[in-house]
């Protein structure tokens, strides 16, 4: 059975935690909304009818609510740029449902950008429309590149504007999660000195969330031995792909190992491994080569906050895994990436030199790996070698990378299919999520729509949308994403 938004059954799970984690908090209402994007395949997953609903428009932008439903703000703190902010929480975000889907998968819903809660420090609680087109767009392409994401329903719409660095037009993302809690929920009430909340969180996490840490003699360290694995395998995939986050403060951490809280993302044109998304990120903290390393840093901050706990020498022979962990999830993704059936250590080498050359020449990132998937099979070396800066010293590691693949067995065809399964011919390159952008805010949102069909399927050749898969124009490097985006 499907339900409209209207008729979807409340099984609150969050909201049955003690008052100290949640504050009832009303949508602010929002003038002739009407709808921007609508994820009908994730509808249809989840068991919401959006096909006849009427009153869909209303219910994206918060003027109504499903029945039942008792909107919520949740409190937590973090680390921001390093540094520790003892109250955040959830400024534009209201969970309005948690629900069962057809499958049996508990879902939270969040509405980003209903309006202020208790915890907007001030803010005005909405987001803009060029900020929820990305996260919409960005929060399904990692989905479909297999990455952990939350997911994104819909965009609601409103002519409401609302001021950020200038005049912008306001817009509400339908969002999901099985839980939105983060590194931030436990490191509030750790500093707040309330240890008794902390096992409330953290037993609460465990039943629902991994309940396997419940047959373990200390449930809590094993629920950061869990935390910690999600979280490396989650940062070796995103480096893998060339995704940035942009600002991994301990509030936009995961307890699940999701990607969340899409702001000043991006993926890697021309590869440079010091790569800085976030133009508000002056010292380079998040740089695409810090991620592993600051994944590390979190944890630390998690782990600090379940000291009530767990003891702190357990604490750190559990962080101590985190390398090692780290270091097996990316050589797995390697692995994938040039067609290995195995990994061998002294592939280490190989792919250290081919990122070097990669970097003198700043190769684009996702068509150098698609191209190298092509080659295998081709054997166009031209087309290859037109990507690098140094051809003699990219003709050796080829020669050495030649020689590698003809260990393993596997026929070129067999190779170039798994390598083409793991190497991604689209992404959500910064210039085609600002076109997109430029359409929606005259009005035009087909571009948000075919771009997101796109992304739904980035391993397949879609010819109709080779345009999405060239070099980026010049004009990109103009753009300027920051933790306002």
């Amino acid at each position: 059975m499907a339900y409209t938004l209207a008729q979807l059954p409340i099984t609150p799970r969050f909201t049955r935690l003690h008052s100290r984690f949640w504050t009832p908090t009303p949508s602010t209402p929002m003038p002739a909304p009407h709808i921007v994007a609508l994820n009908t395949a994730l509808a249809e997953q989840l068991g919401i009818d959006v096909e006849n609903d009427d009153e869909l428009a209303h219910y994206l932008v918060g003027n109504r609510l499903p029945q039942d439903s008792a909107p919520s703000a949740s409190v937590y703190s973090g680390h921001q740029f390093g540094v520790n902010v003892p109250q955040l929480g959830d400024g534009r975000a209201l969970l309005i449902a948690e629900f069962t889907d057809p499958n049996g998968t508990h879902w939270e819903m969040q509405l980003k950008g209903a309006g202020p809660t208790p915890y907007s420090r001030r803010g005005d609680g909405r987001a803009v429309l060029r900020s929820s087109i990305r996260e919409y767009l960005a929060s399904e392409a990692l989905h479909h590149l297999g990455i952990p994401s939350n997911r994104a329903l819909a965009i609601g719409g409103s002519p409401q504007t609302v001021w950020r660095e200038t005049r912008e037009t306001a817009a509400v993302v339908t969002r999901l999660a099985p839980t939105f809690v983060r590194f931030g929920h436990f490191e509030y009430y750790f500093y707040q000195g309330e240890p008794e909340r902390i096992t409330e969180l953290a037993d609460w996490v465990i039943t629902h969330h991994y309940p396997a840490c419940q047959q373990q003699t200390n449930p809590y360290l094993a629920l950061l031995n869990a935390v910690i694995e999600r979280t490396a395998t989650l940062i070796a995939q995103w480096q893998a792909v060339g995704f940035c986050h942009g600002v991994m403060n301990t509030d936009n951490m995961s307890i699940l190992g999701l990607t969340i809280d899409y702001g000043p993302f991006g993926f890697l044109d021309g590869f440079d491994a010091g790569h800085i998304c976030n133009h508000s990120d002056d010292a380079g903290r998040y740089a695409y080569n810090q991620q592993p390393q600051i994944g590390l840093w979190n944890l630390h901050c998690l782990a600090q906050a379940l000291l009530p706990l767990v003891a702190k020498d357990d604490l750190l022979a559990a962080l101590g895994q985190y390398q090692s962990q780290f270091e097996t999830a990316f050589a797995e993704q390697l692995r994938g990436k040039l067609g290995f059936t195995r990994w061998q250590e002294d592939d280490w080498t190989l792919v250290t030199d081919l990122f070097e050359l990669m970097q003198a020449a700043h190769t684009d990132w996702t068509i150098f790996w698609r191209t190298l998937s092509h080659w295998v099979a081709r054997q166009n070396t031209d087309e290859l070698r037109d990507l690098l800066l140094d051809r003699p010293a990219f003709d050796q590691w080829l020669a050495r990378y030649s020689e590698r693949i003809c260990d393993d067995g596997l026929s070129p065809q067999q190779r170039s299919q798994s390598m083409l399964a793991c190497n991604p011919k689209y992404i959500l390159r910064n210039h085609l999520a600002q076109i997109a952008i430029d359409q929606a805010e005259k009005g035009d949102f087909s571009e948000v729509d075919r771009l997101f069909a796109c992304l739904c399927r980035p391993f397949d050749e879609q010819s109709e949308y080779d345009h999405y898969a060239k070099l980026p124009p010049s004009w990109v490097k103009e753009l300027s994403v920051s933790c306002s985006s």
